[in-house]
């Protein structure tokens, strides 16, 4: 199988249209801002478009620049979304339900399928977050 790199503007606008129309879309996301739930790279991620968000929530959203990011919902106030990084320590981003592309509805690891969990735990543990990634770095990474 040949493998080609697409930017992302492309390849995730590609994923926004088949998601609207109501296909699952698989993607690999780059990067470590999920640690330790999604590994950037070798993880992939199976997102489809949600009737609805709840606080807990794995998104993909669309923010201005464009730029795309797969962070956590920890923060509902109508149609205004606040979103972090399960890997980050700090930072947030803002912004509305209109922006969501897609919700994680599985996550894949070789041949294991997880479903996401809300985070609930993962979320009341952020003041011990630096502590805990740091080891989960130094023994899986």
């Amino acid at each position: 199988m040949d493998k080609r790199v697409v930017a992302n503007e492309i390849l995730l606008e590609d994923a926004a249209a088949l998601m609207e129309e109501g296909r699952e879309v698989t993607l690999r996301p780059l990067g470590s801002s999920m640690l330790p739930f999604i590994r950037g790279g070798k993880d992939s991620v199976r997102l489809k478009k949600m009737p609805a968000v709840a606080v807990g929530d794995m998104l993909l959203v669309r923010l201005p620049g464009p730029r795309y990011v797969l962070h956590r919902l920890i923060g509902k106030e109508g149609d205004r979304l606040t979103l972090m990084g399960d890997g980050n320590l700090a930072g947030v981003e803002r912004c509305t339900v209109a922006d969501v592309l897609g919700t994680v509805t599985a996550i894949e690891r070789g041949s294991r399928v997880v479903k996401p969990g809300n985070g609930l735990w993962w979320r009341r543990l952020r003041p011990l977050r630096r502590y805990i990634l740091g080891i989960y770095r130094r023994l899986f990474l």
